[in-house]
């Protein structure tokens, strides 16, 4: 009896080790905007019920210029770049676990949040900081994770 029990251990462990030996698939997702077709790297990276999307700035894609206004106009395009992604991969906002947030300058704060609290009200996990200078002249960039 004790040596069925051993061997049923020893199966249930090299069963659940087979299975943490198993790698999980990784999708490097192209853009959807043909203005991004060439750009070094992907739009968005799918593994375990993930989605993380490049960082987004304010730029609108079809114009292929950033959006004139500040960091209140330059906000609400970022986000809107992303629930493009989101939308090409079946997703939205409310998918979204975690925002990372880089600001040019972190006097902006204020005005930038009071954007983004509009699209993002189930409240996810974020970082907000800021940094000397951004691609493309842009005051903000975001990107974010989302769960499938």
């Amino acid at each position: 009896m004790k040596f069925s029990f051993l061997i049923l251990g020893l199966l249930v462990i090299a069963s659940f080790q087979s299975c943490n030996d198993v790698k999980s698939e990784v999708i490097f997702h192209k853009s959807h905007e043909p203005s991004r077709a060439n750009v070094p790297f992907s739009d968005a990276v799918e593994t375990k019920g993930f989605l993380f999307l490049t960082g987004q700035i304010g730029k609108d894609h079809k114009k292929g210029t950033l959006v004139s206004g500040g960091i209140g106009a330059e906000t609400k395009q970022v986000i809107e770049n992303i629930k493009a992604v989101l939308e090409h991969h079946d997703l939205s906002l409310d998918d979204v676990v975690k925002c990372t947030v880089i600001l040019k300058d972190i006097n902006d704060f204020k005005a930038f949040n009071s954007v983004y609290t509009t699209y993002f009200t189930k409240k996810p996990a974020r970082t907000t900081y800021a940094a000397a200078g951004l691609a493309g002249e842009a005051n903000i960039e975001i990107d974010v994770i989302a769960a499938k």
